[in-house]
This record gives structure tokens, sequence and C-alpha cells, in this order.
């Protein structure tokens, strides 16, 4: 054969080559993507591989490879892992970029690539490469939605810029302003709950899993709803009954909702093997949980956390919860050790790292508060309140714990729906704690502001949400302000 004719034949099956990628979400494809979200991810890479070599064409197995570095460093935090893989999203938006236009996926799968790596750019705290990559991810997906609107995937993934742009703290509304970017919490919310209905009985209903689990975080992280567990609950019991997330989902929701017994069942049956990755928060969640119902063991799950897990968060709150527990325990000396620890250990990233941090630098907690707040957090309202109830302003030695215990009245009567008392001791702390650091008066505000909002005392809930806002310099500032706007914008809405 000729040089001419052996050019021609690379040049012709080059281009045939080309012209044959694709995107199929075929039924190995649909077997990975399935597995990733069991967490198996060994399973699901062999999965891909064998894709990759029996249809090398498919634009899909790029997509899920991202899956897999977004899933690997959203349970592991680890900041190495995540130096090491940032520099695939390019090569992967270029492949991406090389297949067949003709398909829904062509743009969406850049979009959920840019998408993935803009939220966990945003968990490492770079921030404006992660506005950046989010607002490319928005453009792609809007592109898309004009051009194949029944596309339901692309729903999803707008929906959750939406929430992210929209749950900014303050501190960082002025990168996604600089990019033109807005959110709303609400309508993003919204828009997933109507998808979470459309999408079984359609083609992409293997998206299910996927739009459940982002409903459960944002629902008890971002709205902060403690009210919402049996809700959350059935969309979970929908889930595969052999997929860990499952378990973990309903033993995270639990435990952030006050479903305390429920969350420590769950989550510590979840299996562990090689099968499946490693989940270290795990062991924080069952510490805090075992705390809360003042378990003898509740240490040694915040001990293996710190021992087994290699990211930055938690590891200062995980101290000095058992600095805290020690101190329930009248051991002075274990207390101070880890007192000491949570100052000098780990970072001050997370907001529970910086607020780990004060409290560690600050006069030790009152018992009975320090008490009644883990009761608080576990759910077991009725054991809160009797603590509190037999302890008076009087009682308390410094004004902190005054504050404290209006607050923490206010909190255990909001959630046994005694508004009345609720509003009359969050008045209280209020008065007392509105011009101090810490972060009671201020939550006081705004929970107060979501009491009068669900009476539909629209301009009372107004007036304490921007009462909230006008609070300055106190801990958990971020938090509170971006919640007490989004309270705003819905009552003005």
């Amino acid at each position: 054969m000729s040089f001419k004719h052996l050019l021609f034949l690379v040049i012709f099956l080059g281009c045939g080559l080309t012209a044959s990628a694709n995107y199929s979400f075929n039924t190995r494809c649909l077997q990975a993507y399935k597995a990733i979200f069991d967490f198996r991810l060994n399973d699901a890479r062999a999965l891909i591989q064998q894709e990759k070599l029996q249809n090398p064409q498919n634009g899909i197995p790029v997509l899920l490879d991202n899956y897999i570095d977004y899933i690997s460093l959203l349970t592991s935090d680890n900041k190495t892992d995540y130096n090491r893989l940032l520099d695939r999203k390019s090569g992967r938006i270029d492949i991406l970029e090389e297949n067949r236009e003709n398909s829904p996926y062509y743009l969406f799968a850049q979009a959920e690539v840019y998408l993935q790596w803009g939220l966990i750019k945003g968990k490492f705290g770079d921030y404006m490469s992660s506005a950046t990559d989010l607002k490319k991810a928005r453009g792609l997906l809007k592109d898309n939605a004009e051009k194949y609107p029944d596309f339901l995937p692309n729903q999803k993934s707008l929906a959750l810029i939406d929430v992210v742009f929209g749950s900014l703290p303050s501190n960082l509304k002025g990168i996604a302003k600089f990019l033109g970017m807005s959110g709303n919490i609400q309508a993003g919310y919204s828009e997933l709950e109507k998808l979470r209905t459309q999408i079984p009985g359609s083609p992409y209903a293997f998206y299910k899993t996927e739009v459940i689990f982002f409903l459960c975080i944002m629902d008890v992280d971002v709205m902060h709803d403690r009210t919402n567990y049996v809700k959350l609950s059935t969309y979970v019991a929908g889930l595969d009954n052999q997929s860990i997330l499952r378990t973990y989902l309903q033993g995270y929701i639990a435990s952030r909702t006050g479903h305390n017994d429920d969350a420590i069942e769950n989550l510590l049956s979840i299996p562990k093997s090689n099968q499946y990755i490693d989940l270290p928060v795990t062991n924080y969640l069952i510490g805090n949980a075992k705390l809360c119902r003042m378990d003898s063991d509740a240490c040694d799950f915040l001990l293996a956390y710190i021992n087994n897990y290699k990211g930055v968060n938690y590891i200062k709150d995980s101290y000095l919860k058992i600095g805290y527990f020690y101190l329930l325990k009248n051991d002075e000396a274990k207390y101070n050790y880890y007192v000491k620890l949570a100052r000098t250990k780990g970072y001050s990233v997370d907001e529970k790292d910086k607020q780990a941090l004060e409290e560690a630098n600050d006069v030790r907690p009152d018992n009975d508060l320090l008490r009644a707040r883990f009761y608080f957090d576990g759910g077991y309202y009725n054991k809160a309140l009797t603590l509190l109830q037999n302890k008076q302003e009087a009682d308390c030695k410094i004004l902190r714990d005054k504050i404290e215990l209006n607050y923490r009245l206010g909190r255990v009567y909001q959630l046994l729906n005694k508004y009345n008392e609720a509003v009359t001791s969050y008045q209280r702390a209020i008065v007392l704690g509105r011009t101090a650091k810490y972060y009671y008066a201020a939550n006081a505000a705004l929970n107060t502001g979501a009491i009068f909002e669900y009476i539909k005392s629209y301009d009372q809930a107004a007036n304490y949400y921007k009462m909230a806002i006008g609070m300055k310099g106190h801990e958990y500032q971020n938090s509170i302000d971006t919640q007490a706007k989004e309270g705003l914008e819905r009552i003005h809405r």
C-alpha cells in the first residue's frame, strides 16, 4: 500500500471514529452510575473500564469518571487528593467537546463536570474558581435547556446551582455579584421537589437517587428545617435498600433533625468492607449523637474520627466535644487536656471549628446549660426543658450564661410548638445579648422571625429578620445573616 493510500485510510478512519463519537447511557453505564451512588467506587471503575474498552467513543464514561472523583472528594475532604485530581477537569472537558453534538448529553455532560468541580472547589475554599465553574455550568445548562426542553436532568443541575448561589454567605456575595450570578434557595428547592415527582416515570428515572440526595442535604443543611424528618425519611425509603447511601442519609437526616436514637441505629448499621468507600464522617456523627444521649462510648467514635480522617473539618469540634464529655463526668484533668487540643489541633475553616475555638478560649460552660444543649441537639426536648426550667438567671454567674439560658429555653419551647413562651424567652435573650459576641441574641431574633413567619405575622417577622441582620460581630454571623435575608425574600415574594 502506497503512503498516499495509507494516509487516506488513516484520515478516513479517523473521521469515521470522530463521527461515531456518542453519548450512550447504556446498561453498563447505568450499572456504573448506580455503583457510584452505592459508594461502590471500585465496582464502578471496573464497569467504566469495560465500557471504555468496548465502546471507546462513548462520552458517558468520561462523565462517570468525574462522578467518582466528585464523590471521593466529597466524602474524604482530603486536600492532597483534591490537588492531585484537580487537573483532570480540563482534559475531560476537551474529550467531551470532541463528541457528537446532536445529543442532549453533549452540553449536559460538560456542564456536570464544571458543576461538580465548582462544588468541590467551594468545599476546599477556592471560591473564585468555584464560582467561575458554576457560572460556566449554568450557561451550558441554559443553552441545553433551550435545545432540549424535555431533558429533565437539566432541571436537576440548574436547581442545584440556584440553591448554591442563593445560600452563599455574605462574605462571598461579592464574588457572585462580580460574576453576575445570583440564586434563590426556595426556587431551587421547589424545582427539585417538582423534579422528584416527574423523574421516576421518565427515561431519566435513574437520576432519582441524586435528586433525593440533594433534597435531603438542602433541607437540613441549607434550609435548617428540623421538622421535615418524616417527609425526608419517606423520600429516602424509596432508594435501593442495598445502598449504604440510603442508610447514611437516613442516619444523617435523623442526626440533624433531633431523632437521635434513629441516627445512632442507622449510622451504626452502615457496613464496613472493602466493597465500599470509607465514610470517616460517620464516626463523627455517631460520636455527636451518642454525646447527646450521654452514652459512655461517645468519645470512642470521636477519637476514631480524629485518627482516621484525612481532611480539615471538625477536628477542633471533636476535641472540644470530648472535653465536654469529661466535663460532664467531672473529670477535670481530661477536660483541660482535650480543650487544650481543641485550641492547638485542627483548622478553623468550617464554622463549627471556628465556634469550637471560640468556646475553647472562653470561660468553661455551665454544666446544666451544656447538658441541656446536648439534649436539645438530640431531640430530647422534655429532658432539656426540665433542666432549664429548674434554673434561674440568678443561678448564672456570668452574662453569657444568662443569655444562653433564655436562648435555649426559646429553642426548646419553639420545637415543642409553645410559641408564646418561645418568643418571650427569645426576647429576653435579645435584650441581654444583642451587643455581645455570642450568637444567641442574633439567632434568637432569626428564630423569632421564623415563628412570626409561620403564623403569618409578616410585618413582625420582617422586623426580627432585620434585627438579626443588624447585629454584628457575633459568632455564626455569615450563616445567620444568610438565613435572615432568605426569610425576608420569602415574605416579600
